[in-house]
């Protein structure tokens, strides 16, 4: 089992990172909170998980212990895979995530893609009690930057059309993803510290925004 890697970003997509380590570069799926944590050519480390199925090995990767941990707990309930995992602690921290299982929040769960009523309602039977230690000891959300504001046309299309891919590919519905995206590049054009777009930051911010409408 690959619990961390140590080494050198070589390549970054939405949801995954490419570490390199002693020659051998590693992919590992990550959440855009922990995509943020590592910058492009930059030495890191990061806890893993390896989730080994019958067509695929896959490493995850998570810049804290607790996102780690919830996503193996979540796992334990029934009909919770790793994508679900991943989504979930795409939207919410593991913080959130552990209040949201305390207070019998369902409708804060179902803010993560392919997280329904009944799952939801299932997770928060089945891990009640068991989150409770992550309520304090998880990080704080991430603020989406405020900075994110258009460059140009063709910068935003490019910036729409990538976006709004990963989103698609975490469970959000097109129309849905591409509303999401048009709406933080108009904030950030509106803001009075808006630059230039950035596909990272805007994500994050449009996951945010999917999240608080679910």
């Amino acid at each position: 089992m690959i619990a961390s890697l140590h080494g050198t970003v070589v390549d970054k997509g939405l949801d995954s990172v490419v570490v390199e380590c002693g020659g051998v570069g590693y992919l590992c799926q990550a959440t855009p909170r922990t995509l943020a944590d590592l910058p492009g050519g930059a030495e890191v480390t990061v806890l893993t998980t390896m989730v080994v199925r019958e067509d695929a090995m896959t490493l995850y990767a998570f810049s804290d212990a607790a996102s780690r941990e919830i996503f193996a707990l979540v796992q334990t309930v029934s009909g919770v895979g790793a994508r679900n995992a991943l989504a979930l602690l795409s939207v919410l921290t593991p913080g959130e995530i552990a209040g949201a299982v305390a207070d019998g929040d369902v409708k804060a769960l179902q803010r993560a893609p392919g997280v329904g009523k009944r799952l939801a309602e299932r997770m928060a039977v089945d891990l009640k009690g068991k989150l409770d230690a992550y309520m304090e000891a998880a990080p704080a959300p991430t603020t989406p930057d405020g900075g994110a504001g258009a460059a140009g046309d063709a910068a935003d299309a490019a910036v729409v059309a990538q976006v709004t891919e990963a989103l698609t590919g975490l469970g959000f519905g097109d129309k849905e993803a591409a509303a999401a995206v048009a709406e933080v590049l108009a904030d950030s054009a509106d803001s009075a510290t808006a630059g230039a777009a950035d596909v990272s930051s805007v994500l994050r911010a449009a996951l945010a925004s999917l999240g608080g409408a679910r």
